[in-house]
């Protein structure tokens, strides 16, 4: 039997539904995971109480990261509208994004930890470790706005190349702030690089459903 040839076996399009079922499943692993990062307090008899308050770090640090990654899933979902079918290039393209989401309980684990040390040099490190993961899952949503662009067959009825080429802002916008968080936090102050991840939270919150395309200049 005769193998496809690889442009056959790119050429193969399939219902979106395997994938947006497997990406929710994900999603919700790495939100359960997050709570993990939350370590139990340990203290003496009739500490507990205070041990308790100087967990905040990690309590922020989770709820930073479940808003991020909660409104990352509704991007995700939001993305998929767009799609009527999927090929091998565009399954390769969402494994790899969700590969780098899955790595935020690390960075949020070492960021809450960070902080509650109270150290300036560990402080500005985990938020540099911090903007350099979440910048490459802005990082890996690049190719797929251009990619589906020139490639309609695998856009549903209704969407064009121009609705695609407006939604490129969008993770060129998480790159550029992610990198200026790491450059403030580094050099300026770990908290000026919250800032900017704040308001990337709400930055993804506003544009969870695609950017229109009059917004593109």
């Amino acid at each position: 039997m005769s193998h496809p040839t690889a442009p056959e076996h790119e050429g193969r399009l399939a219902e979106p539904g395997r994938v947006e079922t497997f990406s929710d499943g994900v999603f919700a692993i790495i939100i359960t995971l997050l709570v993990l990062e939350i370590h139990r307090p340990v203290g003496a008899p009739g500490k507990l109480a205070g041990e308790i308050l100087k967990a905040w770090p990690a309590y922020l640090a989770y709820a930073l990261a479940f808003l991020y990654v909660g409104i990352i899933w509704l991007n995700h979902h939001a993305v998929f509208q767009y799609i009527g079918k999927v090929n091998m290039t565009i399954t390769a393209m969402n494994l790899g994004g969700l590969g780098l989401v899955a790595l935020m309980p690390f960075p949020t684990g070492v960021m809450a930890d960070a902080f509650r040390s109270g150290n300036l040099a560990d402080e500005k490190a985990a938020v540099l470790l911090y903007a350099l993961v979440v910048g490459l899952m802005s990082a890996a949503w690049l190719p797929v706005f251009p990619y589906l662009g020139r490639h309609p067959e695998l856009l549903k009825p209704g969407v064009n190349k121009a609705t695609m080429a407006a939604q490129v802002i969008r993770p060129i916008v998480g790159v550029i702030s992610y990198g200026l968080a790491a450059l403030t936090g580094w050099f300026i102050h770990p908290l000026c690089a919250i800032a900017f991840f704040v308001f990337m939270v709400a930055y993804h919150a506003v544009t969870s459903q695609g950017v229109p395309v009059r917004w593109k200049s």
